[in-house]
């Protein structure tokens, strides 16, 4: 039984005869009276009495009308609401913090000036968040600047990016013409919360030099780190183009730290096996470096 034997039951309910339905329907009226006749064979049951060349509706046949008629209406509604989401598509985007604050605003923008009749959403937490939600497929893709560890994500750099370390203006460290990495040894940080990409980075970075640190602050928003340096809570490491303009104003000071090499690159990141849609291809060309992913 499929959605078109409801179809034609309703029709013949409503007009009360096998032509009526018939004409109405634009077939002839033998699919009709066969349409009719196999539902009565798939409920062993008269939906319709045949008496001196009408047709009667039977009480079962009542009780089908009712939920036939139920069933095409929702039915004619899914297709409706499918109809729609594809001509008013989605794309969901993931970001990691730092790209959330500086680079996928103006790209969301951008995007969304060309394909006006895509609805974006944007989800912003640290790498170890972002991972998980494209594995899960509850992203379609995402720009991180962290390092992905699931083999099941593949990953494009797009963007270069560098950690630089910062510190209140008023700062003894902020004298100085160079700073070497022992001199960060029992200093007061402000960092990034475990999972973020910018703090794996810079940890690594403690590692390989042996150098220890305090850490007074823990924090998910890049904002909260550079208040708090600059109002001499501590030093802190965040990427360039977070500090470039708060460095500009004043309220922060770059130090020159040696031997730092932290540079990296913001990715893009989508699963495998995730189908390119119009629409991420769409996106992902209006990155500032697209990969050649599109083949």
């Amino acid at each position: 039984m499929t959605t078109r034997h409801l179809e034609v039951f309703l029709a013949v309910a409503r007009v009360g005869s096998m032509s009526g339905a018939a004409k109405e329907l634009y077939i002839s009226q033998p699919t009709v009276s066969q349409v009719i006749a196999e539902l009565e064979e798939h409920y062993h049951t008269r939906l319709f009495e045949r008496l001196q060349k009408r047709l009667y509706i039977t009480p079962a046949g009542q009780q089908l009308q009712r939920y036939a008629q139920q069933i095409t209406d929702l039915f004619s509604q899914m297709d409706q609401e499918m109809d729609h989401t594809a001509h008013h598509r989605l794309l969901r985007v993931g970001a990691t913090i730092t790209i959330g604050s500086c680079l996928l605003p103006g790209l969301v923008a951008r995007f969304e000036s060309v394909c006006p009749s895509t609805q974006v959403q944007v989800y912003v937490d640290n790498t170890q968040a972002i991972e998980g939600m494209l594995c899960r497929s509850e992203l379609d893709l995402a720009l991180v600047e962290g390092k992905i560890s699931s083999p099941q994500l593949r990953t494009f750099d797009v963007l270069d990016d560098q950690l630089v370390l910062i510190c209140a203006p008023d700062h003894p460290l902020a004298k100085q013409n160079k700073v070497t990495p022992q001199q960060l040894q029992g200093q007061q940080f402000i960092m990034r919360e475990t999972g973020s990409g910018t703090r794996a980075l810079f940890e690594e970075f403690l590692r390989q030099n042996q150098v220890q640190i305090n850490v007074k602050w823990s924090c998910h928003s890049s904002d909260s780190v550079l208040a708090a340096v600059a109002a001499g809570q501590g030093l802190a490491m965040l990427s360039l183009v977070l500090v470039q303009k708060p460095a500009a104003q004043g309220q922060v000071a770059i130090l020159p730290l040696q031997r730092a090499g932290l540079s990296r690159s913001f990715q893009l990141v989508y699963h495998k096996d995730k189908y390119l849609s119009a629409v991420m291809r769409q996106f992902i060309k209006s990155l500032p470096h697209a990969p050649p992913v599109l083949g």
